[in-house]
């Protein structure tokens, strides 16, 4: 009998599709494997569809399209309000993860009784080229958060519990 899943991947899909193969093996091809994947389609031309539908194999996949393109924020909440595991994890369509990435943190989080952990973190230009690293602080406030957040959303695992009365917004930009 296969293991019940823990931990869900979060992805909304808009317009990226030269970065999702990248981002699509990321995911497939992580150590840990007792997860399922929740991508939302958000682009209401289609374009993409079916080249989307044919770089899927994995069966732990379940696709949402939008019937319109809503955004990034609401396209997450949307995955979030069907989501049934205890662990909910981000990653963009133009991200990808490192392969032990999900396996090392849940394992952090589980050892110290973490509801949220994020990780450190590498910008890279549209030619591949490493522009800088964010670090993630050990520690930091919320009136630190406020004032700057360098929290890269798809280094992000928390506690599904934790969203249930707390939402993405509807803004364009810096919704994470």
């Amino acid at each position: 009998m296969p293991l019940k899943k823990d931990l869900t991947v979060v992805m909304p899909f808009y317009k990226k599709i030269e970065y999702f193969k990248k981002a699509y093996s990321s995911v497939v091809n992580q150590t840990y494997k007792n997860f399922n994947v929740i991508l939302v389609y958000d682009d209401e031309l289609k374009e993409d569809l079916k080249k989307i539908k044919r770089i899927i194999k994995s069966k732990n996949f379940k696709l949402i399209v939008n019937k319109k393109n809503i955004g990034a924020g609401p396209s997450r909440n949307k995955a979030i309000d069907i989501v049934k595991t205890k662990y909910i994890a981000f990653l963009d369509c133009d991200d990808y993860w490192e392969k032990n990435k999900l396996k090392y943190q849940l394992n952090l989080m589980k050892k110290y009784k973490l509801k949220f952990s994020h990780t450190s973190y590498n910008i890279f230009n549209s030619d591949s080229n490493k522009i800088k690293k964010i670090y993630a602080k050990k520690k930091t406030t919320y009136n630190e958060l406020l004032k700057s957040c360098d929290i890269g959303l798809s280094t992000v695992i928390i506690e599904s519990d934790i969203l249930k009365n707390c939402r993405f917004g509807n803004t364009k930009t810096k919704e994470d």
